[in-house]
């Protein structure tokens, strides 16, 4: 048997597959797709202190290379959350971490503590870093900030906390120091990247914010130079996200530092790629003789 588990934090992961905020629902909706249970680690779409409607349409592009979206994080709102989607979450035999944002420090201290009491719950994803929001970035572009933020929900909380940053900065390791400073467990990168299109008939953006989170294969490059970035600047656990579609990105992403990964928008065009990864990995271990997985984590040779 391969040993696939890893450690982030206080959590065991049965294995390093998580699902990326904003591409996966909030779960149920792919419960008769995938079998859940396998998953090492379910994140799930971001909820924040009152409903959001979202971002206007046109609110989604598909590129030769991935997806630009400004979907403005629509959502149910932290009541509604409690009483219609934590039930199902709770049913599911995984580590449930629930994303969530604020437009301000307050909002993310909020939601915290309104979901600290509920069982079935392993940790929280702070989204400091959605494009498609105003003042979405801001919570991951000021080291300050960040800082402050993550001390306000450390404050709030027992559990593990993960600070999701943003590739849009100069430093992505500096942020993430400062999130480590503040307590949180790990960081996830890396969030979209800024990107736009242009209708060449009508000459109008094709997004109605003109801007938006470009995301998919084409960003796995830019990716993995900010994890390796972070592995080496951090002592925290870094979850790696951006462009991962098969155990080979995975695999490319451990080696580089990431001691688990998040696919995303894979999961639109291949809703049980969690799973497909996951045998992959284990099949690469059997094929290589690796008895643990975590043992590649960081194995780098420069």
């Amino acid at each position: 048997m391969i040993d696939l588990t890893v450690q982030i934090g206080s959590l065991t992961l049965k294995n390093p597959v998580m699902t990326a905020s904003g591409t996966f629902g909030y779960a149920e909706e792919f419960s008769d797709l995938v079998d859940l249970n396998e998953i090492g680690a379910i994140v799930t779409k971001t909820v924040t202190p009152k409903p959001r409607p979202g971002n206007p349409p046109r609110r989604i592009v598909e590129l030769p290379c991935g997806m630009l979206n400004s979907i403005g994080l629509p959502n149910v709102g932290i009541d509604d959350f409690i009483v219609e989607k934590i039930p199902f979450l709770q049913s599911i035999d995984t580590h449930i971490i629930i994303n969530v944002a604020g437009t301000d420090e307050q909002g993310f201290a909020e939601c915290v503590s309104r979901l600290e009491d509920m069982p079935g719950i392993s940790g929280y994803e702070l989204n400091f870093s959605c494009p498609n929001v105003k003042h979405g970035t801001t919570f991951s572009t000021d080291p300050f900030i960040a800082e402050r933020v993550t001390k306000s929900v450390r404050r709030s909380t027992k559990r593990p906390v993960f600070a999701k940053l943003t590739p849009n900065v100069t430093s992505i390791s500096e942020i993430g120091i400062a999130c480590e400073n503040g307590g949180a467990d790990a960081v996830s990168a890396i969030n979209t990247l800024i990107g736009m299109s242009v209708n060449t008939k009508t000459r109008k953006p094709k997004l109605a914010t003109i801007t938006g989170g470009y995301s998919g294969p084409a960003i796995k490059p830019v990716a993995l130079a900010k994890v390796f970035e972070l592995a080496c600047k951090l002592s925290i656990p870094v979850i790696a996200i951006g462009g991962i579609a098969t155990a080979q990105d995975a695999l490319e992403f451990m080696i580089a530092g990431a001691t688990a990964f998040q696919v995303g928008t894979t999961n639109f065009y291949e809703p049980d790629a969690t799973l497909t990864i996951k045998k992959d990995l284990e099949f690469y271990c059997q094929e290589n003789n690796i008895p643990r997985l975590a043992d590649l984590i960081g194995s780098i040779q420069l």
